[in-house]
């Protein structure tokens, strides 16, 4: 009952209502990237999402024009001198992820669920299908998130994401909501510029 129709209708009722209250955000970014670096304020890039339905996830725009394509941020050689000035704050305080409250307006994703794997993250996906990850709708936030961000393994990840899948309901969800509050403002499993090569970075712009 709760993940077929109550939590969509709260995904439906704070997406709404975050967009209204962070307009004002909203305008103050466009702003600052528009200033920082001319190009497109969006970033627009292929995701899985529930069932593995293909969907387009936005971002605000971190990087530079001339950032080679299709290419993950960790795989660039100095993928700082493509990080723009405030793409750097941006990415830091995670407030690049504000346009996505637009894909759980229109249901693309939920505000807490495992984060959406990058089309060619192929290794995720089939991990993620062993354990029925992907037939959940993916989220802005989720357990993952809050235990390591772009630290953790694809193995780890997975292994929160089945935690998650198993502990499913309103309680959980709250606790993951209160808890990427902290985790935001600690700026916890940020790891900009590359990782350990056995470790997966989520924020890659291809």
């Amino acid at each position: 009952m709760y993940v077929n129709c109550f939590k969509r209708i709260m995904d439906l009722i704070l997406s709404s209502l975050a967009i209204i209250i962070l307009s004002p955000v909203f305008l103050i970014v466009i702003l600052a990237i528009k200033i920082d670096n001319p190009g497109p304020v969006f970033f627009v890039q292929e995701r899985i999402g529930k069932n593995k339905k293909h969907f387009n996830i936005y971002k605000f725009r971190t990087m530079k024009t001339t950032t080679p394509k299709d290419t993950p941020t960790h795989l660039l050689e100095n993928p700082q001198q493509y990080i723009t000035k405030v793409g750097a704050f941006l990415r830091k305080t995670s407030l690049d992820e504000l346009p996505q409250i637009f894909n759980i307006l229109i249901g693309d994703m939920s505000i807490v669920g495992p984060r959406p794997a990058l089309w060619n993250q192929f290794d995720l996906i089939e991990l993620r299908d062993t354990y029925g990850v992907n037939n959940i709708r993916p989220g802005l936030t989720g357990w993952a998130q809050i235990n390591g961000r772009d630290e953790l393994s694809i193995e780890e990840k997975v292994r929160y994401d089945v935690e998650y899948l198993e502990n499913l309901s309103f309680g959980f969800d709250i606790k993951c909501f209160f808890a990427t509050i902290f985790s935001v403002l600690k700026s916890d499993g940020v790891v900009e510029g590359g990782i350990v090569e056995s470790k997966e970075k989520e924020k890659a712009e291809v």
